[in-house]
Order: C-alpha cells, then structure tokens, then sequence
C-alpha cells in the first residue's frame, strides 16, 4: 500500500528529512536512511537522499511504513544515555565537516553549569558524529528556548563563529507568544537591563527589533530579532514592556495567567550568517506544543516570512 504526498508552500526547499518528521512523526535518522537506500520513499518517483530539498508540488511517495513499530523496536536496544544522544541527533538541521545545526528541545542546557546535570555539549561528545573530535559550543540559548543551536567540530570553526557572533554578524529571528496584545505592530525595543554579578549591580543597553505576526486581545505573536545579545534579554523587554512570555515562570507579569502550560513559549527560529562569501541559513521547525498554543489563542503562522 502506497500513501502519497503533495508538498505545499509551507514546506519548499526543505530537507526530506525534515519534512518527513514534520507529517509523519518523530522518526530515527537511521530509519528513514534505511527506508530511502530501500526504495521505500521516493520522491516524484526517485531514489533521494536525506538531504534532498524538496520544492512545491513535489510527490512523496511512502511504501506502507510501520514507523511507530519500528521505533518501538529500535529504542529497546538502547541504554538511558543513548536514547539521550539519538533524540538529538534525530533533530539535526545539518551536519558538516565544520558544524552541526540542532533544533534544540526545550529542557536542556546547552553546556555544563552549576545547576545542570546534563547539556548538548557533553551528550554529543558521547556522540558517533564527534568520534574523531569533539564539540565546542559557541553561543548560548536558554535551557527552556527551543530552536536553533549550532555546535562547532573544530577549535579553528569555534573561534570563527565566535568572533561572529561577538562582532553581530549572525543574525538571529525569535519567535514568541505573549500575554496580551503587544500595542506596537513593529520597531525597535531599547533598554537599560539590570542584573547582578556576585553581589554586583551591572547596567547593559539591549536593543532588539521586532515585529507583530499576529495578536488579538488575548495574546501576541512576537518576531524578534535581538542586536545585541544579553542574559535573558528578550524575556525581560517583554516582561518589561507588560506581555511577559507563556511559560516564563521567572519573568511574568501580573497579568499572565497562571498554569497556562509548562513550557517557555519562546523558540528560535533561524539564524543567518556568512563564512568566506557562502550564505548560511537555517530554520527550527515550532515544536508541537508552540502550535498548540497559537490554535488556543487563535493566532496564525501567515504573515511569517
């Protein structure tokens, strides 16, 4: 039995992969590289890799795939820290000689601190993909953010998007669902944040643009594109401005209902950058909670570019 597929808009010049977890399920890499050598998805009837991008009207064909039991099957043979390792790796955006791009679940913490027991950083060494190296982290995101992360294979790639991201050159889009209506439609939130260092007071100028996708009288979908990159700095401008994030249980306004849902509702959705003249860019599909929420509040992915 043959189940096919018509890929629309939402989904051009995305990897197969990719796309196939998003309409089918959570699958192992390692199962759909076996299905595709096996001939048992195609697409407009053609053996395809992984990484095929597929475009508007494309034919994805599917030969009667039991992935529910098959992932069953193949979690059964692994222990607690390889299922740990796998469930990311199964969210790899790319991976090539210099970096891999994870769309990050929220919960984990990018690298080791003194309250996390577990982190990106330390799993993926562990990792097949690091056998020959190891990882180095080179930006942060909040263990609770979902989205984009990259992780660098090389202390030579490390240093490089470091400098990167110090010197503003990686760009990167957020996108959140707020309490309340965020009045503006658009422009630009500048700041003064406060935090505190051993004791210390330090003052930081924060700039973020942004841009209203959706909102009603209820609720806001936020785009933000931060200029600079402070501690938490996009929770607390919002938080600051009276539509603190859903789920942000350390910034939240008076307003914002209580146990409206557990998780931060704050994902980064792409990031963009440039290495020796190549264009770099990529997007975090919304974790399926994220969706949830936008049909609760009645708010659309529409006007999102």
């Amino acid at each position: 039995m043959i189940k096919s597929y018509i890929v629309d808009s939402t989904y051009n010049d995305m990897r197969l992969d990719r796309w196939l977890r998003n309409k089918i399920g959570n699958i192992p890499q390692s199962l759909i590289e076996k299905f595709l050598r096996s001939g048992k998805i195609k697409v407009n009837k053609k053996r395809v890799k992984s990484s095929f991008k597929v475009k508007i009207n494309d034919k994805i064909d599917v030969f009667n795939l039991n992935f529910k039991e098959n992932i069953i099957q193949k979690k059964k043979t692994y222990n607690p820290t390889n299922e740990i390792i796998k469930s990311n790796e199964d969210l790899i955006i790319d991976d090539n000689e210099n970096f891999i791009v994870l769309n990050k679940s929220a919960g984990i913490s990018v690298q080791g601190g003194t309250k996390s027991k577990k982190n990106l950083v330390d799993i993926f060494a562990k990792s097949k993909i690091f056998q020959d190296t190891k990882p180095f982290s080179v930006h942060r995101l909040d263990k609770d953010t979902s989205g984009v992360f990259i992780i660098a294979k090389n202390r030579e790639t490390a240093q490089l998007l470091t400098s990167l991201f110090r010197l503003r050159k990686v760009h990167k889009t957020y996108l959140a669902i707020c309490n309340g209506e965020v009045e503006k439609d658009s422009g630009e939130w500048v700041d003064e944040l406060i935090r505190y260092d051993n004791g210390k007071k330090l003052v930081e100028k924060a700039k973020t643009i942004f841009k209203v996708i959706d909102k009603n009288t209820n609720s806001s979908l936020v785009e933000m594109k931060p200029i600079t990159g402070r501690k938490h700095q996009l929770r607390k401008q919002l938080f600051n401005i009276g539509h603190s994030i859903y789920g942000d249980k350390k910034y939240r306004s008076s307003k914002s209902p209580k146990g409206i849902n557990k998780e931060l509702m704050l994902h980064s959705y792409q990031i963009r950058f440039m290495i020796n003249k190549k264009k770099y860019t990529y997007k975090a599909l919304l974790p399926d909670y994220f969706k949830n929420l936008l049909k609760i509040k009645r708010l659309s992915l529409s006007n999102l570019k």
